[in-house]
């Protein structure tokens, strides 16, 4: 995690124009916290950090144009095209914009995004009509959030490959957080050797959400259910998530950046006590419920 002098200046003019304290306009109060600037780096193979100290955004880079999944809040949007750039990438290559799951944290900027760069908008049928509408139809928070609309150029089933330059993601639909939380795997040819990458959306129960008889979502049980079954099942050697928290991303950048190997984000058994972790919360959240 070196930088050059011409990729610091860059940087620095990131934050000072793009969010490090700019406009806060549009971004709940409750989530003000996640929003603090954090330097862009490589985490592994060509995936780069591009988020927040909490919200994930992911650059995933190619000789044919770049992959963003989740794009952040919309008022970010220079802070994320500077961090892009600090990083030495064009932030009009970024052709396929992915998301893990339709929340405002992850997807209120898309529509910018995409008219910025020209990328696809790719999304799960169930989340995409949330993206398209600017936030409405979500189970959990329904008319809470809001954003501008974002038309989704393909609709993304369960299973579908999704390639470019090289680079194919697979995506795993998991339902339960959001109705078409989707989950991406890749591999990453890291120190010598493929890795299997996992990018997990999340498996938290929203606060105040109702598991047990909901007229809403009433298969949301079973969402959660299957979902927890094909994370155990799916290949996670690095294990990424939609919030910085999920895979310690403080400590493990931290690490990296003092030069350890292998790999910090090379963590198995990371992956591992995160979805038991998540699977326990959910457990107790429905007997809770009962």
């Amino acid at each position: 995690m070196q930088y050059s002098l011409v990729t610091l200046l860059a940087l620095i003019l990131a934050l000072a124009t793009g969010g490090g304290c700019g406009s806060n306009q549009g971004v709940p109060p409750s989530m003000l916290g996640w929003n603090q600037a954090v330097p862009p780096f490589r985490v592994a193979g060509n995936i780069y950090y591009v988020g927040t100290n909490e919200i994930s955004l992911f650059l995933i880079a190619t000789p044919a144009g770049n992959i963003l999944l989740d794009s952040g809040f919309e008022s970010k949007v220079g802070r994320l095209r500077g961090a892009v750039e600090a990083l030495g990438f064009r932030f009009a290559d970024i052709k396929l914009l992915l998301s893990s799951h339709a929340h405002i944290d992850h997807v209120q900027a898309h529509a910018a995004v995409r008219r910025l760069t020209g990328a696809r908008v790719l999304a799960s049928r169930e989340d995409a009509a949330v993206i398209a509408s600017g936030g409405q139809g979500d189970w959990a928070y329904p008319g809470m959030f809001s954003w501008t609309p974002c038309p989704v150029d393909q609709i993304i089933e369960d299973g579908a490959k999704v390639e470019l330059g090289g680079t194919t993601l697979v995506a795993h639909l998991t339902p339960g957080h959001t109705r078409g939380a989707t989950t991406w795997t890749t591999t990453v040819n890291e120190e010598g050797r493929p890795r299997a990458v996992l990018f997990f959306p999340s498996a938290s129960v929203p606060p105040g959400s109702r598991l047990v008889d909901n007229t809403d979502y009433p298969g949301v049980i079973e969402a959660f259910q299957n979902s927890f079954a094909i994370w155990r099942r799916l290949p996670c050697e690095i294990f990424l998530g939609a919030h910085a928290s999920f895979f310690g991303l403080k400590d493990k950048a931290r690490r990296l950046q003092a030069g350890e190997r292998p790999n910090p984000f090379i963590d198995p058994r990371g992956c591992a006590a995160a979805i038991t972790r998540f699977e326990s919360s959910f457990r107790a959240t429905l007997e809770s419920q009962r």
